[in-house]
């Protein structure tokens, strides 16, 4: 039976030196089987910190290196050398970074994978995440093929029995293919995968920056809202109840994740009705569509179910009711957004998008006394305030929407980042670049004087943005899965001890009810 034991992370207090400059901190340690394998990666290393240890061919060697005591101290510590490929899409020198390690007995897991692998993707090497199995001897190709099957990427002869010598601290392990067999001697490949260990190396030392124990600060709320949740569960009911394909103009939420999943399940997504069969199943995205298209749809004897959020149908729903009234609209907003374009086309010959202050003051209508303004609902607070403020300045009989347009969603996730970036070195916010409340949450924190990145996953973080990093702020749009918070915090424990804490700075209770085409 096979005993699966996470990576170590409880040493990192004796090794890391907290509170000693950066450059006075223990460096990298890498053990390296063959004198080649330690050679190759001398020559790519750039810190004098770093240190290469041959440590000989096979399991009996490799215990025995893992069982002494290092003479230098050292913070992180990375196999390299190289190994068999198993999968048939490995070609000589294309590495593979060890998600888990075996020798049939004993597994490590190494959650940080993903996240090194993705660095060395772009330093330029063909690189993947994946299983690393260690055996007795070489193999031959049935075993080849029999561990393929199982799902092991590469074979190697010491890398699990070399993992005890890390003593707790962040590992690592990184294998260049040389073809089926173990030796580079033994393959013709052996140059290949050297010359990719040698440029391997600086992506290691970049990677040992990074590791420390470290705090992530969990904004509260983050990840889904009411409106997104259910513009998922109408897509998902609409297969379920009608099959694939249905048909979804435009993203349904603004999340690579979310589509790619619903892709998969047999979702089409269309950036316009043409593009759908006549009489076919198609969703409105949560963003909502202008009267044209809904037009369009019934023309073309669509079967149409409405995705869109309730409260961007508010926001539609205010702007037919001024301009009935006989209001000019003003629509702060953003240019190109699904939802602006929706929203302008309720009433175009009465609406006219601002986006900026400059934008007022260029602003003329026929009545002064007869102008209003809507807001698109996933903006940043502070950025409408500023242009609701001029509006006001300059027509102060305008009038504003019954209620608040921003989003009760998107306001609590930019109140509860706002307290994050406040203790944190680095914000990280999970979503898609084209999510409008995902980059609203990165341009809070860095008004909050703390830098922030958006990143899909975990693969998107540059290790670079980690070094002296101890506090990490973590935040999800509205439209990015739970899911992805806990792969980003799985990630940086592969770079030592995460300790993890909550910020809530409210609890969301909102549901919205599904329209009547997808009820059970």
């Amino acid at each position: 039976m096979t005993e699966t034991i996470p990576q170590p992370r409880t040493a990192a207090a004796d090794h890391s030196e907290e509170g000693a400059p950066e450059s006075a901190k223990p460096g990298l340690l890498v053990l390296a089987p063959l004198r080649f394998e330690a050679n190759a990666v001398r020559r790519g290393l750039t810190n004098p910190a770093s240190r290469v240890q041959h440590t000989g061919m096979g399991a009996a060697r490799a215990r025995r290196v893992a069982g002494r005591s290092q003479p230098h101290p050292f913070g992180a510590m990375v196999v390299m050398g190289t190994a068999a490929g198993l999968a048939d899409d490995l070609g000589p020198g294309d590495l593979v970074v060890a998600s888990e390690v075996t020798d049939g007995e004993t597994t490590v897991a190494l959650p940080g994978a993903e996240l090194l692998a993705a660095e060395l993707r772009r330093a330029g090497l063909n690189a993947r995440a994946g299983r690393l199995i260690t055996v007795q001897k070489l193999v031959k190709s049935p075993e080849r093929l029999r561990l393929a099957a199982e799902g092991y990427l590469a074979a190697d002869m010491e890398t699990a029995a070399l993992l005890g010598a890390a003593g707790g601290r962040p590992m690592a392990v990184i294998r260049a293919v040389s073809d089926a067999g173990l030796g580079p001697g033994m393959v013709s490949g052996g140059l290949a995968a050297l010359r990719s260990l040698r440029k391997a190396a600086p992506v290691a030392e970049k990677w040992a920056a990074a590791c420390r124990d470290r705090t992530v600060l969990l904004a509260g709320p983050r990840s889904f809202c009411a409106g997104v949740e259910r513009a998922i569960e109408i897509v998902e009911r609409a297969l379920e109840m009608r099959g694939a394909p249905v048909y979804v103009r435009k993203q349904i939420v603004h999340n690579t994740r979310v589509v790619s999943d619903l892709e998969q399940r047999g979702a089409v997504f269309v950036d316009e009705l043409d593009e759908v069969p006549d009489g076919a199943t198609v969703v409105f995205s949560a963003h909502g569509v202008a009267p044209a298209v809904r037009d369009d749809a019934s023309g073309r004897g669509l079967s149409v179910i409405d995705a869109t959020c309730p409260l961007v149908s508010k926001v539609h729903a205010e702007a037919r009711r001024f301009a009935r009234e006989g209001y000019t609209v003003a629509l702060i907003g953003h240019a190109g957004h699904e939802e602006v374009e929706g929203t302008l086309g309720e009433a175009p010959a009465s609406t006219v998008l601002v986006q900026t202050a400059e934008d007022v003051a260029a602003l003329n209508v026929d009545d002064p006394s007869k102008i209003a303004y809507l807001m698109q609902t996933t903006l940043a607070i502070d950025e409408a305030a500023d242009v609701a403020g001029a509006l006001r300045d300059k027509f102060p009989q305008m009038r504003a929407p019954g209620s608040d347009d921003i989003c009760y969603a998107t306001t609590n996730r930019q109140a509860a980042v706002r307290a994050v970036a406040t203790e944190a070195d680095l914000v990280l916010v999970a979503g898609s670049a084209n999510s409008s409340n995902s980059v609203r949450l990165v341009e809070r924190s860095e008004r909050a004087g703390t830098p922030a990145h958006l990143i899909d996953g975990a693969t998107d973080i540059d290790l670079s943005w980690l070094s002296g990093v101890s506090v990490v702020g973590l935040t999800a749009g509205a439209s990015a899965p739970p899911a992805v918070v806990s792969e980003i915090v799985e990630a940086l424990s592969g770079l030592g001890t995460v300790t993890v804490t909550e910020r809530v700075t409210t609890t969301e209770s909102v549901q919205f009810g599904l329209p009547r085409e997808v009820r059970r």
